[in-house]
């Protein structure tokens, strides 16, 4: 069990830093996209996003203050299942190339990391 979390927390963190970083740095094409949130909005989350990659990794790894893993963990699959009910506003088709579908998996298995790493 102990490995199954490690690699989902390695996946996570990549995923999640890449896509933090794309909401900080392209926050032009997703305003275009999607109206929602301002820009300030946008580099808000990818801000935390990319903390939260960081915060998944590091304090177990390090063994210093290991609690920020779950917390990290349960509140990115916060963030990131409010995001997908933001995506579903726009389309709800079932698809690899909608960001709904990315967020609610990737919210699951923040929650399932957050779980294991707390229990």
């Amino acid at each position: 069990m102990n490995v199954l979390l490690w690699v989902l927390q390695g996946a996570l963190a990549l995923l999640y830093l890449a896509g933090g970083s794309y909401k900080v740095f392209k926050f032009d094409e997703l305003a275009n996209y999607m109206r929602a949130l301002s820009r300030g909005g946008w580099r808000a989350l990818g801000a935390l996003e990319m903390l939260g990659a960081v915060l998944l990794v590091v304090p177990t790894a390090a063994k210093w203050m290991p609690i920020l893993t779950p917390l990290a963990a349960a509140a990115l699959a916060l963030e990131t299942l409010a995001l997908g009910g933001l995506y579903a506003r726009y389309s709800l088709k079932l698809a690899a190339t909608n960001p709904m579908v990315w967020a609610v998996v990737m919210g699951l298995l923040s929650a399932f990391v957050a779980f294991g790493r707390y229990a």
